[in-house]
């Protein structure tokens, strides 16, 4: 059988699953409406509903398996509340304890550097916030865990909470070639 694989910019407000037909799900986006994907497709990982970026999809439940189970990297870039500081930077780094199903979990010591320029996002359908709210800054965090809702956690432990997360690669794949909502056709998945 010939597995279809694809690579998303998944926008702002859209849950990272396929229309159910649960009665509380009725005014919610989901993947199908942005493509018309074949039946079986699944997202490979997830992205919160607040999260955008990079998604990958497949029919292949051995591809997506494969990369969820093992210990690809996931690259976010993240807008923090505030000017973050080397040592919440270093804090990231080297793991802290969030909660994760009702217990303490400590995450695995991570890659983390600040961005200097904010990075050229198309802005989101939902406003951040006013510059009058104080100042922001941008971080990369690389990781190859994927807890729940993991990053908002961590930058929220060490006092910057986050206020937008784009993941822009998931092991060698990126964003490139894609405008926010754009799907692309992919050969396989690496």
């Amino acid at each position: 059988m010939e597995h279809c694989h694809f690579k998303l910019f998944k926008p702002y407000g859209y849950l990272s699953q396929f229309q159910t037909n649960a009665k509380h799900e009725i005014n919610k986006k989901f993947l199908g409406d942005l493509y018309d994907f074949p039946e079986g497709t699944m997202a490979i990982g997830r992205l919160d509903k607040d999260s955008e970026g990079l998604l990958l999809l497949t029919t292949d439940g051995k591809v997506s398996f494969d990369i969820t189970s093992s210990k690809t990297d996931k690259e976010y870039y993240v807008q923090v509340d505030g000017e973050i500081t080397e040592e919440a930077i270093l804090q990231i780094e080297q793991g802290v304890a969030i909660s994760h199903q009702s217990e303490t979990y400590i995450t695995k010591p991570c890659k983390v550097f600040r961005i200097m320029q904010t990075p050229n996002f198309p802005e989101r359908a939902k406003k951040i916030r006013d510059d009058r709210h104080g100042k922001t800054s941008w971080i990369s965090i690389t990781i190859n865990e994927g807890k729940f809702r993991q990053v908002r956690k961590m930058t929220a432990c060490v006092g910057f909470p986050t206020l937008r997360l784009v993941r822009i690669r998931v092991g060698t794949m990126t964003l490139e070639g894609l405008k926010m909502g754009d799907v692309m056709e992919l050969n396989a998945i690496k």
